[in-house]
């Protein structure tokens, strides 16, 4: 059975720290490619960060380079977000997504519709 739940969200001020985690099941958490989507009211959702699991690389949209850490957990089968120094950009319902079946090329593009497994979502607010 596949499952994520994602935790961790909140409201913080611009310059702060939050560390969203997403709790897998055993199904979920053997995809090749794991990755951390947001979406903000009146946009689409967009690519944040993704791991190809098979060799353990990482990827992350440009908006956010240098400022946030994806991580695996495989004691606990977690996914987790480190973000820093975070902007009021960042304010986004932010979802933890898995695809089973993936490759190199494709886990890189951090597209959306390549995802077939997606979790509820926490928000994330950062004010000015």
């Amino acid at each position: 059975q596949v499952q994520l739940v994602e935790s961790g969200g909140g409201s913080v001020q611009a310059g702060g720290s939050l560390r969203l985690s997403c709790a897998a099941s055993r199904d979920s958490y053997s995809s090749d490619c794991m990755g951390w989507f947001r979406q903000a009211p009146g946009k689409g959702r967009e690519g944040v960060a993704t791991i190809y699991t098979v060799a353990d690389i990482t990827y992350y949209a440009d908006s956010v380079k240098g400022r946030f850490t994806i991580s695996r957990d495989n004691a606990k089968n977690t996914l987790t977000l480190q973000m820093n120094s975070l902007k009021p950009e960042d304010t986004a319902m932010y979802y933890c997504a898995a695809d089973p079946y993936s490759n190199y090329a494709t886990c890189r593009r951090l597209a959306p519709r390549s995802f077939d497994y997606w979790g509820q979502g926490t928000q994330v607010t950062v004010s000015s």
